[in-house]
């Protein structure tokens, strides 16, 4: 006799009908649709507006009236004399940005919420926090005047007289430094937000235990941390080909060209003061892709490290 074979039945589908569950909560979806239709009317329609980088572009003529080019500008780009030296600056700029300024608002969460007086915290938080409200036009006039090489508080200090927005050498250490002072308090946010989170209970069993205060952060406060850490890691290092237009441009002079001149001012240059809008929106869409494609990179790379944190 042959075996009897055992049919196993099919699963049903559970949970109600996708109708049922938008009336259900058709206040949070009517919530959701503004977000949703604000998105889709100013990123995903102007979208259409990047075969400009592959048309010769002109206003007369209109977007499809247009001269098809291809790749022509792009070829532009990349046999420029500049080219390498503005991926290079933008690149450099924006790493030994990430891996100063990165780990620091880190360690101040993990230094403030160690601190037990709580008006003392808010405080310090407080001081923290309020350079980021300062306008970069604002920091830039700061910096300006604090380096002058005439009566300028560095110089003052130092007894010299150095024009260190002159200095190509120094712009990089000028650049991110004002940015650790201005960016670092506002980035503790996140990371206070997980750490008030922990269950007390931990650091009393903790301290039962006889662990030391390091030994509280190595145990409790950071592995708490890792999946928000790989989050603001995979969103940095996304964004590494976006160094800050304004502050560059601000700062920016003809004698430290040799480290502040990046892709972004040059699209700016070629774009709205030369008009040359069809070469700067290929310049920009290179821009574009090669951020999707470290986004990718390092989604990859965080998903082996942290399953919890991904975005493709």
């Amino acid at each position: 006799m042959g075996k009897s074979k055992t049919v196993t039945p099919a699963k049903r589908v559970g949970g109600k009908p996708i109708s049922k569950r938008i009336g259900a909560y058709w206040q949070l979806y009517l919530m959701l649709l503004i977000p949703v239709v604000l998105t889709i009317v100013y990123k995903y329609i102007p979208m259409y507006g990047i075969q400009i980088a592959f048309r010769d572009y002109k206003a007369s003529r209109g977007m499809w009236g247009s001269e098809w080019v291809g790749l022509q500008w792009f070829e532009r780009f990349f046999s420029s004399p500049n080219c390498i030296r503005m991926i290079k600056n933008t690149i450099l700029l924006s790493l030994y940005g990430l891996l100063w300024s990165f780990p620091i608002p880190i360690i101040l969460a993990l230094m403030i919420n160690q601190l037990r007086f709580n008006k003392f915290k808010r405080v310090v938080q407080t001081v923290l926090y309020a350079p980021h409200f300062i306008s970069i036009m604002v920091v830039c006039g700061m910096l300006r005047v604090f380096l002058s090489p005439s009566g300028g508080l560095i110089n003052l200090i130092a007894g010299t007289s150095i024009d260190f927005l002159s200095e190509a050498s120094a712009f990089r250490t000028i650049y991110i430094a004002s940015g650790i002072w201005q960016d670092a308090g506002w980035g503790i946010i996140v990371y206070m937000a997980t750490l008030a989170s922990i269950d007390a209970s931990h650091y009393e069993a903790a301290r039962i235990d006889g662990a030391s205060m390091f030994q509280r952060i190595r145990f409790i406060d950071f592995p708490a941390l890792i999946p928000q850490i790989v989050l603001m890691l995979i969103m940095s290092a996304s964004s590494l080909m976006n160094v800050g237009f304004e502050k560059v441009f601000l700062l920016q002079t003809d004698l430290n060209k040799a480290t502040s001149d990046v892709i972004a001012v040059y699209v700016y240059q070629q774009g709205i003061e030369r008009a040359k809008y069809s070469y700067s929106t290929a310049v920009g869409l290179f821009n574009t892709i090669v951020n999707v494609i470290l986004l990718i990179i390092v989604n990859k790379i965080t998903r082996k490290i942290s399953d919890d944190v991904s975005f493709i």
